[in-house]
């Protein structure tokens, strides 16, 4: 039997959930960075490298995405909403996938969200991200309950 791929909202809304645990490691990622580098006196002036701020917290979001996905498939968000990522063979994704995964995710917000709106389009479903890094993001079935 084909999984069931999940839909674009549930994987929005597990994004949201994502959201609100990654947020906090950004701030303190901004945190950490303004007390080696001192407090900024005005917004024209920062102190911190913009490059370093920048290359610190998308390399805390790649990471935070690629530890999750190699795990287990899922982050806090997408087990909220029982869905996990996949390989197209239903196996658990590989490193290489998964930042593959996270470099074909931003570009894909451009326009609109085109890359994720595409799974309109496509036959099966895919986003650009699904496409370039060989995996699909399915819905888990319900947990039956167990009395003994």
């Amino acid at each position: 039997m084909t999984p069931k791929l999940s839909s674009l909202w549930r994987n929005l809304l597990a994004m949201v959930y994502d959201t609100c645990l990654i947020a906090p490691l950004l701030m303190a990622n901004s945190f950490v960075w303004v007390t080696i580098f001192g407090p900024t006196a005005n917004a024209s002036e920062p102190t911190v490298p913009a490059w370093l701020m920048q290359f610190s917290s998308a390399t805390i979001v790649v990471t935070f995405f690629t530890l999750f996905w190699c795990k287990s498939g899922q982050t806090l968000g997408m087990q909220a909403w029982r869905i996990q990522l996949q390989t197209t063979k239903g196996a658990r994704p590989r490193v290489h996938q998964c930042l593959l995964r996270c470099c074909i995710a931003v570009p894909a917000l451009f326009f609109g969200g085109l890359g994720y709106w595409w799974s309109a389009f496509d036959p099966l479903g895919r986003r650009w991200h699904d496409w370039a890094s060989g995996t699909r993001i399915v819905v888990l079935p319900k947990q039956q309950n167990t009395k003994h």
